[in-house]
């Protein structure tokens, strides 16, 4: 390829063009003989001015005029010099420029001196560091060629012999086509000519293959100059040929470090860095490139590992990158995702003990070095004819993410000191963005963690509910939400239904949401009607609020949410809901008709409105399928959220399926879901108690209704087969009645419900609830609670519209058939047998507010 431009000084110059302007040429003492239009823009002076003069004329200082000669003979015994110095311009003006004098011969031995500037301000110094500008600025050495108006060789430099292989005493005096004949001297001579004519400075780029070094082809970027004599009439021309092949790769490499810094910082997935940087890597620096990330940075757990190796245990690493001139990249015994060993006394061992990159230019492949003891990367090796190695740790803060393996195969060229640095340099802006992505991934991982620890494990939904469930974090650029949902088993064979969701993202919102889940608990254990619970659970979201307000040097937590809370009685099949500022469900009767209950939607908790929440009471048949869900399971952006609730339905409408197939089916046609939203889904399927399942009594508000209610409940235990129960029952059965009849007023109720367990349900008119206490010797009342919860798994109350309920079950396994295996004293069990009610209520009336 051969091209060429013109270069006018002062504006931009062309990435091609070397940064060589000619300013002068000197005779032996120090004499200008020669000048350009060049130098005349950069000093102001004419050919007319300076030519037969001194060079010290452009010097700043009288000091330095008077060492010009010395500062010549300095040159001569350096063939030639280079450096920074001040030079005056014809206004008066200083100007700091870097000069190179170069050394030319002529026929009979005789010397010339070239006077150049480099302008410097030519490479993009702000996209590398230090050491790789460094790098960069080492300039090449240059090929000068001075021609007569005829185009014959009149001076040369040493250095031109290096670029194209003609000797000096072969190129003086000739012509250029006698010297180099071809083509591409044609070119070159046009252009000369045309400099001569016009007097401009022109780029002439072509390609040569060095006479000298390894075999492959070099690009040349040659700038032509008029020489002008003291008359302003051309004597010649200069062309100052510079070896641009690096120079080139190295715009390449800094347009490619430029790059890096936009791939490489647009993700925080450590997997996707570790394969852009690989892939920034090949084939610009390698033919083939490897990350291996230490194996806690992909998943964000464990602590960090340091640089330097402590005994003989080595980390493990994961690879993570792979990029390859090859097609499926045959240089990797590993695939992206596996383990990678790391073989003891290689470089690799050294890499990670030290800290420090190594450079192999030639791998020692010779029998007795490390490559013998890894029969994997030996392989390898030989067989894809690896023969230049570098390995590159990726550090971070003293800490040690992984190494960066880069090799070269079908180029020929062996890795050099600058190949190094721009691998390092490259390494270390991945490692930046990996470290920030690893610290990232180990708070979204302790976040998860925390969320899926505070959701529960396994739904219980006893014999009232059928339940399955779906939880989708958010992906990992926004962090896990505050989502929750629950199964709570109730009293009565009851459940509740909760799902919730807590706004932002990140582990406070995890947090948060364990709080909520845990209050959610606590107020359901209270036997609180949904309406009532949410009015709670508001209250409680107002006082963290108010919590984190006093701490302002503290981040602060989450506190906003919505909540649907519902309770479904499988005796009575009525579900009863209220919802703080969430969707409805979706509800599904058997035959596969949605409808979504048209539900008081209430306000968010935690937004302190003061509007009471209202419930609505609904009743299910028998396999009726609810769908319990957050927003980020129907809103999209591209869609209204009533297009997502009918997708949701139509998803839903399959009474034949599974609740586990049903839960996948709605996660998969339900798209689009914004990436910062969880996804939440709780299916139940409602089941009922048949009405032998259950045994329901009226009494009178007086003491004969206590014989009477052990009787029944011992008749009913004997036709459930349940006769193992008979003692601790009637001895519930009693001790509650007893305490309805003695602290209420009216008709009392007596139910027995056989489930998982059996529960025992005395129905009052009183609206005091029972307290459990501890009754002193010579008390008379108050141990009658004390017996029931010593009798029973568990025992409790609820609060009804005209009353409440006390209630006690008991496993359906083995029950001690006397109760003095619950410490009851032998005279009271007979006592409790032959007693009438008045006896009974006299012995075992409880305490009540």
């Amino acid at each position: 390829m051969m091209s060429t431009t013109n270069v006018t000084l002062g504006k931009h110059r062309n990435a091609r063009e070397p940064s060589e302007l000619v300013v002068a040429m000197l005779d032996e003492p120090g004499t200008v003989v020669a000048w350009t239009q060049a130098a005349e823009q950069l000093v102001g002076y004419s050919a007319g001015d300076v030519v037969g003069r001194s060079a010290a004329l452009l010097l700043s200082s009288t000091e330095e005029a008077q060492t010009i000669s010395a500062f010549v003979e300095q040159c001569r015994a350096q063939d030639g010099s280079s450096g920074t110095t001040a030079v005056r311009h014809r206004d008066g003006r200083i100007l700091h420029v870097n000069l190179r004098i170069s050394m030319l011969w002529g026929q009979h031995g005789t010397v010339r001196w070239l006077v150049s500037v480099t302008h410097m301000d030519t490479l993009p110094g702000k996209v590398v560091n230090g050491s790789v500008r460094e790098s960069l600025l080492a300039r090449a050495p240059i090929g000068i060629v001075v021609r007569d108006p005829q185009l014959r060789c009149t001076w040369v430099n040493d250095t031109m012999e290096s670029h194209d292989g003609i000797c000096r005493e072969r190129r003086l005096g000739r012509h250029i086509s006698d010297a180099w004949p071809g083509p591409k001297a044609e070119a070159l001579d046009v252009v000369m000519r045309q400099v001569l004519k016009s007097g401009t400075t022109k780029v002439h780029e072509f390609r040569r293959w060095l006479p000298t070094g390894p075999r492959r082809e070099h690009t040349f970027a040659g700038s032509c100059f008029c020489l002008q004599g003291a008359d302003g009439q051309a004597l010649g021309v200069a062309v100052i040929s510079v070896d641009v092949t690096e120079s080139q790769r190295a715009q390449e490499c800094l347009a490619i470090l430029s790059e890096a810094s936009t791939r490489l910082g647009g993700t925080l997935d450590v997997m996707r860095i570790s394969q852009e940087l690989a892939d920034l890597a090949v084939p610009l620096l390698a033919d083939y490139a490897a990350v291996d990330l230490e194996q806690s940075v992909p998943f964000g757990e464990g602590p960090p590992v340091h640089i330097g190796l402590m005994g003989e245990r080595l980390p493990m690493f994961r690879r993570a990158g792979l990029a390859s001139i090859r097609q499926g990249v045959p240089e990797s015994p590993w695939a992206r995702g596996e383990s990678v060993p790391v073989p003891s006394a290689s470089p690799f061992t050294e890499v990670l003990r030290t800290g420090s990159s190594h450079l192999e230019p030639i791998l020692d492949t010779a029998p007795g070095t490390w490559i013998d003891q890894d029969p994997a990367r030996a392989q390898m090796i030989h067989e894809n004819g690896v023969h230049s190695v570098m390995v590159v740790p990726i550090r971070a803060r003293r800490a040690l993410l992984g190494v960066a393996f880069f090799i070269r195969t079908e180029n020929p060229v062996p890795f050099q000191e600058f190949d190094l640095i721009l691998a390092e340099e490259l390494v270390s802006r991945a490692a930046l963005t990996l470290d920030n992505a690893r610290q990232y991934t180990r708070e979204q991982t302790a976040a998860l963690a925390l969320q899926r620890n505070l959701l529960p494990h396994r739904l219980r939904g006893g014999m009232a509910v059928e339940a399955a469930s779906r939880y989708l974090p958010a992906d990992m650029d926004h962090g896990v939400g505050g989502d929750w949902f629950d199964v709570i088993p109730l009293s009565g064979a009851r459940v509740a239904l909760v799902v919730g969701d807590v706004v932002g993202h990140g582990i406070n919102a995890a947090a948060t949401m364990g709080r909520l889940r845990t209050a959610v608990h606590t107020l359901a254990d209270m036997e609180l009607p949904p309406d009532e619970l949410l009015t709670h659970l508001d209250d409680t979201v107002q006082r963290l609020a108010e919590e984190e307000a006093d701490a302002p040097d503290q981040t602060p937590a989450v506190v906003g949410a919505t909540c649907l809370y519902a309770v479904y009685d499988p005796v009575t099949r009525r579900c009863t809901m209220a919802r703080a500022g969430h969707l409805p469900p979706a509800i599904i009767d058997p035959q596969g008709r949605v409808t979504f209950p048209d539900l008081p939607t209430g306000a968010p908790l935690g937004i302190g409105l003061g509007v009471p929440f209202e419930a609505v009471e609904l009743e299910l048949p028998e396999g009726s399928l609810l769908a319990l869900y957050t927003d980020g399971l129907i809103e999209s952006r591209d869609r209204d959220i009533d297009v997502g609730m009918h997708r949701l339905g139509a998803a839903l409408a399959q009474p034949g399926l599974s609740l586990e197939d049903l839960c996948t089916r709605v996660t998969e046609t339900c798209p689009g879901r914004a990436p910062s939203d969880d996804v939440t889904l709780l299916l139940v399927r409602t089941r009922s108690l048949s009405p032998t399942q259950v045994a329901s009594w009226k009494l009178p508000g007086d003491l004969t209704a206590v014989r009477s209610a052990r009787h029944m409940a011992a008749r009913q235990l004997t036709e459930w087969g349940l006769e193992g129960l008979k003692d601790p029952t009637n001895l519930i059965v009693s001790e509650l009645v007893t305490n309805a009849v003695c602290h209420s007023t009216g008709p009392i109720g007596l139910r027995l419900i056989q489930h998982q367990v059996l529960t025992c349900e005395v129905f009052d008119t009183s609206v005091g609830s029972p307290h459990l206490r501890r009754a002193r010797t010579i008390d008379e009342n108050g141990r009658g609670l004390f017996l029931v919860a010593q009798l029973s798994r568990r025992w409790g109350s609820r609060s009804l519209s005209d009353g409440k309920v006390v209630w006690a079950e008991e496993d359906l396994g083995p029950a001690p058939s006397q109760a003095r295996a619950f410490g009851t004293p032998p005279a009271l069990e007979e006592q409790l047998e032959d007693a009438s009610p008045s006896r009974a209520s006299d012995m075992h009336v409880n305490q009540q507010e």
